[in-house]
Order: structure tokens, then C-alpha cells, then sequence
């Protein structure tokens, strides 16, 4: 069982993940969006670190919730709705419980995604961070590491689609060959999660 420390880990994991990929997210984020993505990301998972830091939330829908509140108001761009939406949904799926089972986890992550699809009116093959958060989760019923394994798959197979959602599909064409910073970053979220899991 999963407790809200093991959430408060997770979070930290991931800022380090971000803080460490942070230029290479920026750098995806150049040709096909505004190259702000590695910064606003560090910034605002800096921010929810020192939050959950300062008040520990009790429970990991606390944690979740949270987080997302603080992604919301701290990350510019269509990143902060994005994620934040994500985390509050989980968080509120999650509900009151002081712990909580991998399967309800991923229950909670999949609301969270399917909330993330809604709000972006995207789908997996948009080119979108769905097409790391679709499968991330999905796998998350073998193992945490399937789980980060399928998710940075399904980033790179961003590469070759033509982005129909987001800053990148203004692009067109010229938004094939590049790999969507967005699904990469949420790659890294499930990489955080396996690595806490270990």
C-alpha cells in the first residue's frame, strides 16, 4: 500500500527528473512550441516540492490535490491547466484514504488523464502528452517500471505524427520529426514513480 509519504517522494523525484531534463525539455519545446516548456516545468515542481515540504498533506490524495493546485497557479502556458488538472483530479479519485492500493492508483491516474483529454479536447495520436500518459497508465497494472518503460515509448513515438492539438499543430507538417515535449515530461513523471517504487 502507498502511503502520502510515498506521494511526497514521488514529487520530489519528479522535480529532480524535470530539474535534470529541464534543457533538453526546453530545447524539444523550441521548434514547435514556445521553448519555455523545461523552465516552466522546473518552476513549477520547485514550487509544489517546497510546498509539500513546508506542510506535508496527510493523505496521498492530499498530496495530488495539492500539487496540482500549485502546478495550476505557479507553471505559465498550457502546461500548468494541464497537469494540475491531472494531479487534482487523481487526488480527488483518490479521496480521503491514508493509503492507497496501486490499482487505485492507477484508477485515479486514468480520471486524471481522462480529465487532461477533456479539457484539451485531445486524444492519444494527436501528438499531445497523452500519447505517454494513455499507455503510462495502462501498464501501471503489470509494474512501475512498465509503466515508465510504455510511457517513454509512447513519447518517442511522437516523433513522426503530425500534431492536430496545441501550440505545435499551427505547424502542420512542419510538426512531424520532432518528439513532443509535453508526453516527454510526462514520461518523466512515470520515471519518478518507478524509481520511488524501487
Amino acid at each position: 500500500m502507498l502511503d502520502a509519504a510515498f506521494f511526497v517522494r514521488w514529487m520530489t523525484a519528479a522535480a529532480a527528473v524535470i530539474d535534470r531534463e529541464a534543457d533538453r525539455l526546453t530545447e524539444l519545446d523550441s521548434p514547435i512550441g514556445d521553448a519555455d516548456h523545461g523552465r516552466n516545468m522546473q518552476r513549477g515542481f520547485t514550487a509544489v516540492v517546497k510546498m509539500v515540504e513546508a506542510e506535508p498533506p496527510e493523505t496521498p490524495g492530499a498530496v495530488l490535490t495539492a500539487a496540482g493546485r500549485q502546478l495550476i497557479s505557479s507553471v505559465g502556458g498550457a502546461s500548468g491547466p494541464l497537469y494540475g488538472t491531472m494531479l487534482r483530479r487523481a487526488g480527488k479519485a483518490l479521496g480521503e484514504a491514508p493509503q492507497v492500493s496501486v490499482q487505485e492508483l492507477r484508477s485515479g491516474l486514468a480520471a486524471g488523464v481522462d480529465a487532461v483529454g477533456k479539457l484539451g479536447g485531445s486524444a492519444p495520436g494527436d501528438k499531445t502528452m497523452l500519447d505517454a500518459l494513455v499507455p503510462g497508465v495502462e501498464a501501471l497494472a503489470t509494474s512501475f517500471d512498465a509503466a515508465a518503460e510504455a510511457a517513454e515509448q509512447g513519447a518517442v513515438a511522437t516523433v513522426p505524427m503530425q500534431a492536430r492539438k496545441g501550440r505545435a499543430s499551427y505547424l502542420g507538417e512542419r510538426s512531424i520529426g520532432h518528439q513532443d515535449p509535453g508526453a516527454t515530461s510526462s514520461a518523466l513523471l512515470f520515471a519518478a514513480l518507478a524509481e520511488v517504487a524501487k
